[in-house]
């Protein structure tokens, strides 16, 4: 058991971990939308619908997705700060099966870029994100993270780690879903440090891949 477990997060608002986590979840769709955000529809299952309120899970979630962590003391006015930005967010009950109680699913537009992200907070301001742009993933955000969506074919994941291990970058995990054979492909690969520029800019310029991003460690520890 770690210090995290006893305390919890360091974090704004209530006393409550799940705002962490709704805060962390707000920031990796803003961090893998890359743009500034400009629109967002938000669906709340099961208990942050229910309880989402008295826990501070919709601003903490809006928070995220300005960019803020969650000890940052905006974090309460993040309805205001929203406003002042231009960022326009709705908020739905939404049934989205047998998953955790404390699940998200965003859809965040900016003026160019779109994404969709679905993941839960599972408690002491820990995420596991399930879901990027409707394919499955399953990562946490304890680790930078890049994600690739790229054309099913022959020999892609090797080509990606062989990349990443030139980089001098080694891989901590990784998941990996595709439509169908020879359809949409996404990996996501947890890494124990980020991949420098050059590498980002090495997998942008792939025929085969239409989408990187490279996710931020978002956790503590």
């Amino acid at each position: 058991m770690s210090l995290l477990d006893m305390i919890g997060p360091v974090m704004i608002g209530p006393s409550s971990s799940h705002t962490a986590g709704a805060c962390r979840l707000g920031l990796v769709a803003h961090h893998l939308l890359g743009e500034a955000p400009r629109r967002a529809v938000i669906g709340l299952h099961a208990s942050f619908a229910k309880t989402g309120r008295g826990h501070g899970t919709h601003l903490a979630l809006v928070a995220g997705l300005l960019g803020f962590l969650p000890d940052d003391p905006r974090l309460p006015q993040a309805f205001l700060e929203a406003e002042a930005a231009g960022l326009k967010v709705e908020f739905r009950d939404v049934d989205l099966g047998d998953v955790h109680p404390n699940t998200a699913h965003i859809d965040l537009h900016g003026e160019t870029e779109q994404v969709t992200v679905q993941g839960s907070s599972t408690g002491g301001g820990v995420i596991a994100v399930t879901q990027v742009q409707g394919l499955g993933v399953n990562f946490s955000g304890s680790n930078p993270t890049v994600l690739l969506r790229y054309t099913d074919a022959v020999g892609m994941i090797a080509r990606i780690a062989t990349t990443i291990a030139a980089d001098g970058v080694n891989i901590a995990a990784l998941t990996c879903t595709r439509e169908m054979r020879g359809g949409q492909a996404l990996l996501a690969t947890e890494l124990d440090a980020p991949l420098s520029p050059q590498a980002l800019a090495f997998f942008n310029h792939w025929p085969d891949t239409n989408w990187v991003r490279l996710l931020p460690k978002l956790m503590d520890g």
